[in-house]
């Protein structure tokens, strides 16, 4: 499997820290797909889309803007980051995202996920007493979608399926459905013992931090005869890459920081994150990916020897980072990071067929 490297947004409507002032969501929706468009031009592998069903978010709809990124787009996969599939219909979910593929000769992938964000479940009915159970029926469901049609399935949570049409089917063979972990241990096992790719998401901490979850993963692979070595498993962590060590910090900061405190109140309050902690996950031991492009890659490459990665996709600014800051870290990503990387790994340049014409 030849290495991969992406961005991810979650499309933050977030006050300016020095200003004040906020992008409104039209601004954001636009600069969405400008983002994607930037990635696919500079040559990285993966745009993902976040979805949030919160006024400090613009994607509530991320299959819209991933079909829109599609039109903008030639080259790139465009992925859900996640998919909050517990508060989801597995069946619209399958029709969006094969219509994604279709539009985009078969670049559309799935990452499910159970939700760390919960305002979806009270927003369309669901018990948050149900939080698990209603990931594994849902995920047994569209794998079941993806795999056959029609379709027959009974489950507790949803009403059953009798002779199912669900259509569109995807582009070519298939999509594929990644799950997206937290870091649970048992959620990377049960990831495992469904023999399916894995995306973690790592939001602060050493680079180490989940090593067992990955172990673990891969143990429970193999004790359930899948083989680890055909599994993908990916990592998605904040970063910047600057002209600069120093300023690619000095940006980053001010925005994540807004991030931390604005945004990731998933079940609570915001969190302070102060400068010397954040200077300590920029360290060579910590886990977010900021630093000139030299620096990058070498962490690149030290993630995927500690984690034996497929996929590295980088979190990349946040809605109250300005948009040419931005759209220079994803230039040199890909026009520095990225093929330093393969030539590192000995991966072969990307040629110039667009997918699907094969």
């Amino acid at each position: 499997m030849a290495f991969e490297i992406g961005i991810m947004t979650f499309g933050e409507v977030t006050p300016d820290p020095v200003s004040g002032t906020t992008r409104t969501p039209h601004q954001r929706a636009r600069e969405t797909i400008e983002l994607a468009r930037v990635a696919d031009d500079v040559g990285l592998d993966v745009f993902g889309m976040g979805e949030h069903h919160r006024s400090d978010f613009v994607g509530s709809a991320p299959t819209i803007l991933l079909a829109a990124a599609a039109e903008a787009t030639k080259r790139i996969k465009l992925a859900s980051a996640v998919t909050v599939l517990s508060s989801e219909d597995p069946v619209r979910v399958w029709e969006q995202f094969a219509t994604i593929d279709l539009l985009s000769a078969g670049r559309a992938e799935i990452i499910a996920g159970r939700g760390s964000y919960t305002e979806s479940f009270p927003l369309f009915g669901y018990d948050l007493a149900d939080y698990s159970e209603l990931f594994r029926e849902k995920l047994d469901l569209l794998l079941r979608i993806r795999g056959e049609n029609p379709v027959t399935w009974t489950g507790r949570l949803r009403p059953p399926l009798v002779d199912a049409d669900i259509a569109p089917r995807a582009y070519g063979e298939t999509i594929p459905i990644w799950v997206g972990v937290g870091g649970s241990p048992a959620s990377a096992v049960s990831t495992g013992t469904r023999g399916l790719p894995l995306a973690l998401a790592i939001l602060f901490g050493p680079m180490d931090l989940h090593r067992e979850s990955i172990e673990l993963y891969r143990s429970a692979a193999a004790q359930a005869g899948h083989d680890p070595a055909t599994l993908p498993v990916s990592i998605s962590v904040g970063g910047y890459v600057g002209s600069s060590s120093q300023q690619a910090r000095d940006t980053m900061y001010p925005a994540f920081a807004r991030f931390m405190m604005e945004h990731n109140h998933q079940r609570g309050r915001g969190m302070m994150l102060p400068r010397e902690a954040f200077d300590a996950g920029a360290s060579p031991a910590g886990s977010y990916l900021v630093g000139d492009p030299e620096e990058v890659t070498d962490k690149i490459l030290r993630f995927r020897e500690l984690y034996g990665l497929t996929r590295v996709i980088v979190q990349m600014g946040s809605g109250s980072m300005p948009q040419r800051e931005l759209l220079a870290a994803v230039e040199r990503l890909g026009t520095e990071v990225a093929p330093a990387v393969r030539k590192a790994l000995g991966d072969s340049t990307i040629d110039d067929e667009e997918p699907g014409d094969a």
